[in-house]
């Protein structure tokens, strides 16, 4: 059995809290054809996509490339660049946009600014439809080409102004992946009926949790925790539940094994959700063409409602 099939059959490793780690993005037009590490692998400046890897590190910036969906992505030189950065946190998410014809000049960006969610003006506001980041890097993934091209062309048939592939979000084995801004939620095993319902209700502020993953904003135990209040309260709306503390519980070895996380609402309610980490099973691969292993899970087992 290929590796597709055999991720494709394990359904019932949960989604939630599988979402990279990202509270802000920072996303680069490339046409053409992309290498497993897209950065310093693909028609862009290998040096550019270095200095871009140095100067992201540790600040919170995730940097990936973009393309728009199509069978010759790489008909047109890469002159006129679109580029977005996006940050996600509860509240104060925002994204800006520029084009350049030389992306030489970005890792200059004040990258501990914008990982921390101060843009400073730069650029300008973008204000068209949700950004749907769909995964196809065949070079990284097959399984991510195979199933999330197909995806990105129906949504841009469809009209989907704001569809874009994208080079790595994670999380292979749940293709076609997508990953929405300007709130930041991930989603996995993506239809594209579902990811119309997700775009629509990103429009107007609120989230869809069918097929979440997480919001990326947050590390994935506080991800796990913040769709659990959600699925209790069935609260809508993207801005009105925060993430406000995690405590990690510590084991024999000296592995977190259990975190405590609190998630806030605005209206002034707020939960202590028990998040336990655990290895999935059986063993699958964690992305198509790997050596089975055993990835993290994220399992609420406690919702404690607090005064």
């Amino acid at each position: 059995m290929s590796t597709c099939a055999t991720a494709s059959r394990l359904l019932t490793e949960p989604l939630t809290g599988t979402a990279v780690t990202a509270p802000t993005w920072l996303l680069i037009e490339q046409p053409g054809p992309w290498g497993a590490k897209a950065l310093t692998g693909s028609r862009l400046d290998p040096a550019v996509g270095r200095a871009l890897e140095k100067a992201a590190a540790g600040t919170g910036v995730r940097v990936a490339l973009i393309r728009r969906p199509g069978r010759h992505a790489d008909c047109r030189p890469p002159a006129g660049r679109r580029i977005f950065v996006a940050h996600t946190a509860p509240g104060r998410s925002w994204i800006r946009t520029t084009e350049l014809d030389d992306p030489a000049s970005l890792p200059a960006l004040d990258f501990p600014a914008l990982g921390a969610g101060r843009h400073g003006g730069l650029w300008e506001r973008y204000t068209g439809d949700p950004l749907a980041l769909v995964c196809t890097n065949g070079k990284r993934d097959r399984c991510c080409a195979l199933l999330g091209r197909p995806l990105a062309a129906e949504l841009t048939a469809a009209g989907g102004t704001g569809v874009w592939e994208v080079t790595h979000i994670g999380g292979h084995r749940f293709a076609p992946t997508l990953f929405v801004l300007p709130f930041g939620y991930a989603y996995g095993r993506a239809t594209a009926h579902g990811v119309k319902e997700v775009l629509e209700a990103a429009r107007e502020g609120r989230v869809v949790t069918a097929n979440c993953r997480g919001r990326s904003t947050w590390d994935r135990p506080a991800q796990a925790a913040e769709l659990a209040v959600r699925d209790l309260t069935a609260e809508p709306y993207a801005d009105a539940l925060d993430v406000i503390g995690t405590v990690a519980m510590t084991g024999a070895t000296g592995s977190a094994v259990r975190h405590e996380v609190t998630v806030a609402h605005t209206d002034g309610r707020s939960w202590r959700v028990v998040v336990e980490q655990g290895a999935a099973e059986p063993p699958r691969p964690e992305s198509c063409g790997r050596a089975l292993g055993s990835p993290a899970r994220m399992d609420v087992v406690a919702v404690v409602p607090l005064a």
